[in-house]
């Protein structure tokens, strides 16, 4: 189911950037991408972060969960 949904979010976002880069052009339609996708990232992780602290794991800062977690 999650990837259904996850796919389906892609060709959403692919389909209405064609529609931003045809009508404002190419950069615009690059900015537009990257701002929903960080924004999709970002909403993840913090769903992650809320998963581990409800499970009782101990939170770890983006510098931590680099060094340990690669």
């Amino acid at each position: 189911m999650k990837g259904l949904k996850q796919k389906s979010v892609i060709l959403l976002v692919v389909m209405i950037s064609a529609m931003v880069g045809f009508f404002k052009g190419p950069q615009a339609k690059q900015k537009w991408a990257i701002k929903v996708k960080s924004k999709s990232d970002h909403r993840r992780q913090m769903a992650e972060k809320k998963s581990i602290e409800r499970s009782g794991g101990v939170l770890l800062d983006d510098i931590e969960m680099a060094s340990y977690h690669s």
